[in-house]
C-alpha cells in the first residue's frame, strides 16, 4: 500500500474511534462505554446512525 493510502486508513480509523467515543459519551455519560465503543470504532458509529 502506498504511503498516502496508509495515512488515509490510519486517519479514518482514528477519526472513527474519536467519533464513536464522543457519540457514546454524549449518549451514555460513561467513560467506560466511551472507551469500549471507541475500540469498536466505525461499527458503533454505523450502529448508532441506523438505530437512532
Amino acid at each position: 500500500m502506498s504511503d498516502k493510502k496508509q495515512n488515509a486508513v490510519k486517519t479514518g480509523i482514528t477519526f472513527g474511534s474519536a467519533l464513536a467515543m464522543v457519540i457514546s459519551y454524549t449518549t451514555w455519560k460513561s467513560v467506560g462505554w466511551a472507551i469500549f465503543h471507541g475500540l469498536l470504532s466505525w461499527v458503533y458509529v454505523i450502529y448508532f446512525i441506523l438505530r437512532y
